[in-house]
């Protein structure tokens, strides 16, 4: 039996593969555990400095498995009750892991697929690749987070418009939206995603880490509460190795030199 979520990992990059191919990459009750258990893991793996997610085969992720919920042995509500709360452990490992998590969206994207990949830090899509939030075509509402990441990124009237009437979104529609960081041709969404991640090495993940936790977090705070987060996260990043070797760099002319 072939794994159902693949993990590999090169040079601090790990890479995790949804591997059901023929559904789709669609959701069951254990792949769901096994991506929450593999997330778990690599955020507290110094080995590793960034991860991506993408599918096997044609798709990205269709979200939840609509047969295996049929087939669950309890009503539609119970089984999606216990698959969310494994699901939406998985969502926020990924935004409260304190390293860049990378959607290379190689295909099909809809419901929970959807929602993953908003929540990701950053989303590199193929060209031939669509994106549907799905929820509302099968009488469902979104999860995921999905609800609290769509409107921020695309705001509330085109939320509500994705959410009522759930048209297939492309490539080229993602971009303009803000829903995707690029695209690219088909079959180069992983590799483009490394190039992305060891762009990123210039700055030290710390900094990253602290910019990530206070944007994530301004959501709920008031302006005053953020104010105060960013001079205490500020203090904290500057007596930090990375931060007196930024400020030294710069004081001395040269280029940094991160751990």
């Amino acid at each position: 039996m072939n794994e159902l979520v693949k993990l590999d990992i090169i040079q601090g990059i790990a890479k995790i593969t949804l591997n059901r191919p023929k559904a789709y990459n669609a959701f069951s009750l254990d792949m769901i555990q096994l991506l929450s258990e593999r997330l778990i893991v690599l955020a507290m793996d110094q080995k590793v400095a960034s991860v991506i997610i993408t599918g096997e085969g044609k798709a990205f992720c269709a979200g939840a498995d609509l047969k295996w919920l049929s087939g669950f042995g309890k009503s539609y509500g119970e089984a999606l009750h216990e698959l969310s709360a494994r699901y939406h452990q998985a969502i926020l490992e990924i935004r409260r892991m304190s390293k860049p998590v990378v959607a290379a969206i190689n295909g099909i994207t809809a419901g929970g697929g959807f929602s993953m990949a908003l929540a990701c830090d950053f989303r590199i899509m193929e060209a031939s690749a669509v994106l549907q939030q799905a929820y509302t075509t099968n009488g469902l509402s979104i999860d995921g987070g999905g609800t609290f990441t769509l409107p921020r990124l695309v705001g509330l009237a085109k939320a509500m418009e994705i959410a009522a009437f759930d048209t297939p979104i492309s490539s080229e529609q993602a971009l303009s939206l803000g829903l995707v960081t690029e695209v690219v041709e088909d079959g180069q969404a992983v590799k483009r995603a490394i190039e992305l991640i060891n762009k990123m090495k210039r700055i030290p993940l710390s900094s990253f880490a602290a910019c990530k936790k206070l944007i994530t977090d301004s959501f709920n705070t008031s302006f005053e509460t953020q104010l105060e987060n960013e001079r205490e996260t500020l203090s904290w990043c500057a007596d930090q190795p990375n931060g007196q070797e930024g400020v030294e760099a710069f004081l001395k002319k040269r280029k940094p030199v991160y751990t």
